[in-house]
């Protein structure tokens, strides 16, 4: 089985989402995991917009890329949107790619507002994931 690996700086919410969706849905495909380079803990907001879609993450855990359980993947992908952001880089092997997307934990406003940032990026996310191609 192919590994795959969705990586941000802080592995609270576009690698998370990724990770949950990727496994929800092409879990049979790949074996997936997420990682950052500064790991801030699973945003709650990450886990209550995964399980709007009836995806149960919460034994999904923010981690270090220096901690995961194996270190070769067939794909990495990094998400971090805008160029101003710190987004890691991977020296591992496999075929690298970049698709960038808002970082939703660094929106403020209203609850609604912060929890319509989280929705937004999981949709796209999960067209991300439908439309990826092994």
């Amino acid at each position: 089985m192919k590994r795959l690996l969705f990586l941000c700086t802080g592995n609270s919410a576009r690698s998370q989402l990724a990770e949950g969706i990727m496994r929800h849905f092409r879990g049979d495909e790949f074996e997936i995991f997420s990682a950052g380079t500064e790991p801030k803990g699973v945003h709650p907001k990450t886990l209550e917009v995964l399980r709007e879609i009836g995806i149960d993450a919460t034994g999904q855990t923010s981690k270090h890329i220096d901690d995961l359980p194996v270190k070769e993947f067939d794909y990495i992908i990094t998400l971090c949107g805008s160029a101003a952001q710190n987004c890691p880089v991977f020296f591992g092997k496999g075929v690298k790619m970049h698709h960038g997307f808002d970082d939703p934990a660094a929106v403020t406003g209203t609850e609604q507002e912060v929890l319509a940032s989280f929705r937004k990026v999981r949709d796209e996310i999960r067209e991300f994931v439908g439309n990826f191609k092994d």
